[in-house]
Order: structure tokens, then C-alpha cells, then sequence
């Protein structure tokens, strides 16, 4: 079975999932970061490939992609540095990366590829559903690779409900349309995550997107299987280089 279905499977609640950009805060670094997260109770991480241009993105990602940039990182060394990673790392792996690189590395080159070093799944935020399930979806299914979409206050229901039909590891529920970023509150949002739930659909969510403190958490908690964190712990990363210490800073400031 699939890492994402056996930690659905296993744990239907509280479930807490950590983004970050591979080659930030150094290149080298992205293993030493898998290994923080896990040993202190991550469930899941998105491990984040750095772009030029990551439109969904709000400055403090963008500028670790930036940084991951000119630390000289690329798909292919991100490959090599995770080559041996299940020797160590036993939580599920999901690769998050925009269209235009992936494609420049093969879409089937990069499926492989993340089969051969054990990933578990892919976001590509930008790749339309017809492209996906036309073109791509028996590939990432060849390479027993589930494939995660993104859905909005915006989405209608009718993309939900073919994103839910077509997929079965988990949908990616962003919290508001805007870009990734950290908020406070989350009580303008209640109406849209009641809304989802009422679907009725099979595959479970988390929420992501300006989850950075106790009440946002406990609030994604209560309205979906768990929650998705990626520009606090960048920001935290930013200001704590030191990557266990920053880890365990980010978990603290959720308890807050």
C-alpha cells in the first residue's frame, strides 16, 4: 500500500504535514531536514522544488526558492540526495513542484524517478485536470505514484467532485485564494470547510495555507484530517538556520 493511504488509513485525525524548499536553508541540507521533521512527529512532508516563478506562492517561500536557486539546486541533485532517504525516512514523501521544470525533466523521468528513490506522491498546482487525466495520470499510476490536487473557496463543486472521483490520496483544501502566508484566524472560512465536508467525499483533506499558530491548527483539526504548514516553517528556518532547533520552535509555536 501507498505511504499516503496507510497514514490515512491509520490515523484519521490531527494529522500535521510540513512543507519546505529543498536546497534552503543550504543545499546539502534537505536529508538533515527530513530526518528534524520526522524524528520529532511530522507525518507527512512536501518537499518543495525550487522555481523561478511559484505564482501560488507568498514571499517567504519564494524567497527560499530563490535562495534554493542559487545554492545551486535542481531536480536532479534533489533526486541523488534522496537516493538512499528509506534507509532513514519511513513517513510518506510528497514532491511539490510547478509544471514548467517538471516537464523539462520528463514527466515520466520524474515519475521514475521518484519511484526509484521511494516518493510516495506529486502536487503540480498548475497542471489543468483535462492535461492531468488525459496525459498524465496513467504514468503517475504506473508508478504507483498518487498525484494530490489543490482546491479553493473558489473551486466549484463540479471539479471537486471529478478531483475526488479521479484521485485517492488526499486533496490538498486551501484555506482562502489567496497565496501561501501565514494568518491568525481562520473564522471567515468556517462556511467554505462545513461546505466541503457536506460533500461527502471519499478521499480525505488538509488544509493548508496561513496555518501558523494554536488556533489556526486546532481550527483546520476540527474540519479536516489535519493540517499542511509551509511558510511558518520557512519563516522560522529563516530566522533559526539551525534545522532541529527551528523544527522544534515551529512545534512550540503551534502550541501557542
Amino acid at each position: 500500500m501507498n505511504r499516503i493511504n496507510q497514514l490515512f488509513n491509520e490515523k484519521q485525525r490531527n494529522i500535521l504535514s510540513v512543507y519546505f524548499t529543498a536546497g534552503y536553508p543550504e543545499s546539502e541540507d534537505t536529508v538533515t531536514v527530513l530526518k528534524a521533521l520526522q524524528a520529532n512527529g511530522v507525518d507527512l512532508v512536501e518537499i518543495g522544488i525550487p522555481f523561478s516563478d511559484p505564482i501560488a506562492d507568498g514571499p517567504v517561500i519564494q524567497q527560499s526558492s530563490h535562495i534554493a536557486l542559487q545554492n545551486g539546486m535542481s531536480i536532479s541533485k534533489l533526486f541523488s540526495q534522496l537516493t538512499d532517504i528509506r534507509e532513514e525516512i519511513h513517513i510518506p514523501l510528497v514532491m511539490m513542484g510547478y509544471l514548467n521544470p517538471v516537464m523539462q525533466f520528463g514527466f515520466e523521468n520524474f515519475c521514475q524517478e521518484c519511484s526509484r528513490v521511494c516518493v510516495d506522491g506529486m502536487i503540480i498546482p498548475d497542471l489543468p485536470m483535462s492535461d492531468f487525466l488525459q496525459e498524465y495520470k496513467l504514468v503517475a499510476e504506473k508508478y504507483n505514484l498518487k498525484f494530490i490536487f489543490l482546491i479553493t473557496p473558489e473551486t466549484s463543486e463540479a471539479r471537486i467532485r471529478e478531483i475526488d472521483e479521479h484521485t485517492d490520496g488526499f486533496i490538498y483544501m486551501v484555506s482562502s485564494a489567496a497565496v501561501t502566508g501565514m494568518q491568525q484566524s481562520f473564522d471567515s472560512r468556517i462556511a467554505y470547510f462545513n461546505r466541503i465536508n457536506a460533500m461527502g467525499l471519499k478521499n480525505p483533506r488538509l488544509i493548508g495555507f496561513g496555518v501558523s499558530n494554536k488556533a489556526t491548527l486546532e481550527m483546520v483539526n476540527q474540519h479536516a484530517s489535519g493540517a499542511i504548514i509551509g511558510s511558518a516553517f520557512i519563516k522560522t528556518l529563516m530566522e533559526d538556520k539551525q534545522i532541529d532547533a527551528a523544527v522544534k520552535i515551529l512545534l512550540d509555536n503551534l502550541k501557542k
